[in-house]
């Protein structure tokens, strides 16, 4: 199981603007793992990621409301399935002395891991199936070796990696996950 760090939510342009939500391993291969998702959930994780708490709680805000009334602490999220190109993921939480496992869809778990602050995890297996690595020209690679401080400072991918996304969306589509 590999930790994963959300870098993005993009539409699929040739796909109708169909949301995408893109998450990134942080070890290893920085496999990009892109998930199709829905626009309100899409708006959900966009509004939490900005800090925009509206007048009055949407659905992923109304469950945190509730949460944080209750002895369930909210400690991870992973992504543990893809089957028949639907990915699957589990909200893991800590109740008293034990863990509690619920099945959720990534998006609305991944929209809880963004109001809790907790981290996001995916099982090697759909990082195999579905995952990718950005590739890069030599020249592109050298670059990225040499390590560009201000860049890791940001915390930003480098503009490499946001153009690979880009020729990445403008080409996949949701029959490219099918499950072998």
């Amino acid at each position: 199981m590999k930790e994963m760090e959300l870098i993005g939510l993009r539409e699929h342009v040739a796909m109708g603007g169909i949301p995408v939500l893109l998450l990134r391993e942080l070890e290893d291969e920085e496999r990009i793992l892109p998930i199709f998702i829905g626009k309100p959930e899409a708006l959900s994780i966009a509004l939490a990621q900005e800090g925009v708490e509206p007048s009055r709680p949407m659905t992923h805000d109304l469950i945190r409301n509730i949460l944080s009334e209750t002895d369930l602490e909210l400690v991870k999220v992973e992504i543990v399935d893809l089957e028949d190109k639907t990915f699957f993921a589990d909200l893991v939480f800590q109740a008293q002395e034990k863990a509690v496992r619920i099945s959720s869809r990534p998006s609305d778990a991944i929209a809880l891991a963004v109001r809790f602050d907790v981290p996001i995890f995916a099982i090697d297996k759909v990082l195999d199936e579905a995952g990718f690595i950005p590739q890069f020209d030599s020249e592109d690679d050298d670059n990225l070796e040499g390590g560009d401080e201000e860049m890791e400072e940001a915390d930003q991918p480098p503009e490499e990696v946001i153009e690979e996304f880009k020729n990445f969306l403008a080409n996949v589509s949701a029959d490219d996950f099918e499950s072998s």
